[in-house]
């Protein structure tokens, strides 16, 4: 299966746990900071339709660092359900989430998928090709900073045919572990082993 076809199937995954969401969860707080389960699914989509001029002033607005944020901004007006009609009708990656063979879409699309699912309390079992896809890709994504953070640390997947790095092991579910290489505190709880300390003070710094 190839990252494209990954890519797509998470998006219609998410779609389809959005679609049993009430008006008051798509609200709620994401593991994004500021950012409720709505600005997530905007932040998704928001690059979607955008040429490369658009890219441009997307960036140049935001000066890059402000452009996710300029992204959700720019669908403020939407509501949860065209939100939600837009996913539907974007589930193929294009534009800049079609990167690199789909990986931008996969990887993004399935770290927001788990902020909105552990925000709510909402948990799944993400499906082993693309977990170990995705923890095979970000380690060396220097967008996400993984590398900082579990630099001289073992990771060690339970549940998965993963393990990266040398040092102080760090060990607990992939899924776990994608979440707070990222730079998700809430993901720390479900992880164990002598580097975890170190990992956690990186997280919270």
């Amino acid at each position: 299966m190839t990252l494209m076809s990954m890519a797509r199937d998470e998006r219609a995954d998410l779609a389809e746990f959005l679609a049993t969401l009430t008006p008051q969860e798509w609200e709620a707080p994401s593991l994004c900071a500021d950012w409720t389960v709505k600005d997530v699914v905007a932040h998704m989509i928001s690059y979607e339709e955008l040429g490369t001029l658009g890219l441009l002033k997307r960036f140049a607005k935001g000066w890059v660092v402000r452009a996710n944020q300029v992204g959700v901004d720019e669908f403020t007006d939407f509501s949860a359900p065209q939100l939600l009609d837009f996913l539907r009708a974007h589930l193929q990656p294009r534009g800049l989430t079609a990167g690199f063979g789909g990986m931008i879409a996969l990887v993004d699309g399935t770290i927001h998928h788990q902020d909105i699912r552990r925000a709510l309390g909402r948990p799944r079992t993400v499906p082993a090709d693309r977990l170990e896809q995705v923890l095979a890709l970000v380690p060396g994504n220097p967008r996400l900073g993984a590398g900082r953070r579990i630099r001289g640390l073992r990771l060690r997947a339970t549940d998965a045919d993963w393990e990266h790095g040398h040092g102080p092991e760090v060990t607990g579910p992939g899924e776990a572990l994608l979440m707070a290489m990222t730079g998700r505190p809430a993901a720390l709880a479900d992880l164990a082993g002598p580097g975890l300390q170190t990992l956690a003070a990186r997280l919270v710094r």
